[in-house]
């Protein structure tokens, strides 16, 4: 399956589609990851990654766009939830250079920006090593990929 939205649904307990995403989960706040939750999972689901991309900051390198705020992966496919501030899965690297959960903080000025909290369905469990990049996680992936959707959220800099 290539990259495409799916039945697959994402929420959060913090907050829904579209709306603000509260301090807490930023760099302004306690920057800790929120709590999110997935159903109408595809059949066949073994394992998850999940993803926070800010498709509006102004950054391109090695030719992707926006800020990855959040690598996780390793999650296994009974899995329906990860609860705020997670130690399950493994860690990738984000854009601030770490292996955790970075949260919003959009450059000063910059007005608001959508931060994209996709959940990959996959068709096995992985076992990848810590520190993948989001495009390393994709490659390994994309082959195995059975569906996915994000929960957006909105967060602008005090």
């Amino acid at each position: 399956m290539a990259f495409a939205l799916s039945s697959l649904q994402v929420t959060s307990s913090a907050f829904g589609n579209h709306d603000a995403i509260p301090a807490r989960y930023t760099g302004e706040g306690e920057d800790i990851s929120p709590a999110l939750a997935w159903q109408d999972v595809p059949e066949g689901t073994k394992g998850f990654a999940v993803v926070c991309h800010d498709p509006d900051a102004p950054l391109v390198k090695e030719g992707s766009y926006g800020f990855v705020h959040w690598v996780l992966y390793n999650l296994p496919g009974e899995l329906r939830e990860v609860t705020e501030k997670t130690a399950v899965g493994t860690a990738g690297t984000n854009d601030f250079g770490k292996q955790s959960y970075g949260g919003p903080m959009p450059p000063e000025g910059h007005g608001k920006h959508l931060y994209y909290f996709w959940v990959l369905a996959l068709d096995h469990q992985t076992a990848l090593p810590a520190g993948l990049t989001l495009p390393e996680l994709l490659k390994e992936v994309e082959p195995h990929l059975l569906g996915m959707n994000r929960l957006v959220g909105t967060y602008q800099r005090n």
